[in-house]
């Protein structure tokens, strides 16, 4: 009788382990669709801006809001961007990996964005310049302290995960001005019916200081999107996860299930076994 407590107590846990991989697999489908969206509202947002720049842009360097050329450090800017926790499986190593392989801290001052990503970089005895926590939310992310750690470097490297598909995640690594032109490209790139300048606008503090302004937030959108690319990859990678972890569960709960009902019904026979030689033993006697 122990043994089938036994089998009944684990099989109730493996169908429990089922349910709660089913709700962890539906939340992270739920943040997917959720990201997608907030990635849509973004590239809108960036349109209109890109809008309103193209009119008013003194020239066509796009310098991401940064002031005088000699306040820059002469050297790039590599952002890694990982999960915050170890839940991502091993794409975060990978990424790690595959950014070490051109490091120069000579040349390179590290941002790491993600406590994973930290963890890895240190355990490899990497410095790096800052740490921050990869952003909680999906919508309205403060970015600004990382544009303004941009502004303050010659160029930005970002490395980061992108999602594919629901079953596939990439690494990814991209300059953060090719990022800007990409999204200037989908926002479009025809000659602005208005050209907006001092002679018909009047620009306050100066023109140049509203399209600084304009760079900043500009570049505050491309780099937001890029982390909920990587978020997105993040919640791809957990739904995948998850996934497989109900499959598996569920079909160590359908072999406990089996091995309950064959532990019962040999009990049974064991005890029908008992009372027909018992009969038996009467009867002879």
């Amino acid at each position: 009788m122990s043994r089938l407590q036994e089998v009944a107590e684990n099989r109730v846990a493996m169908e429990t382990i089922v349910n709660l991989t089913s709700v962890f697999e539906g939340l992270a489908s739920m943040k997917i669709a959720q990201v997608k969206n907030q990635v849509l509202s973004s590239q809108q947002f960036f349109s209109e801006l890109w809008d309103i720049y193209k009119q008013i842009r003194v020239d066509s360097l796009f310098r991401f809001g940064r002031g005088e050329e000699k306040d820059l450090i002469h050297k790039q800017l590599v952002m890694v961007i990982t999960a915050e926790g170890g839940f991502s499986g091993d794409i975060d190593q990978k990424l790690i990996k595959w950014m070490l392989e051109t490091y120069d801290p000579a040349k390179q001052d590290i941002i790491v964005i993600g406590h994973h990503g930290a963890l890895q970089l240190l355990q490899q005895k990497v410095g790096f310049k800052k740490y921050f926590t990869l952003p909680s939310r999906d919508t309205n992310i403060n970015v600004r302290p990382l544009v303004q750690e941009v502004g303050r470097y010659e160029g930005t490297t970002v490395y980061y995960q992108t999602y594919v598909s629901l079953m596939t995640q990439e690494i990814k690594r991209i300059e953060l001005q090719t990022a800007v032109a990409e999204q200037a490209k989908a926002a479009g790139s025809e000659k602005p019916e208005e050209v907006i300048s001092e002679a018909n606008y009047i620009f306050e503090p100066s023109t140049f200081d509203v399209v600084a302004h304009l760079e900043r937030s500009m570049t505050e959108i491309a780099l937001s999107q890029v982390i909920l690319d990587s978020k997105l990859a993040q919640y791809a990678s957990r739904f995948r996860a998850m996934s497989m972890a109900k499959d598996k569960s569920n079909e160590l709960a359908n072999d406990l299930r089996m091995v309950y009902n064959r532990t019962k019904r040999r009990i049974q026979d064991e005890r029908l076994k008992e009372m027909t030689n018992s009969l038996r033993m009467g009867g002879r006697g």
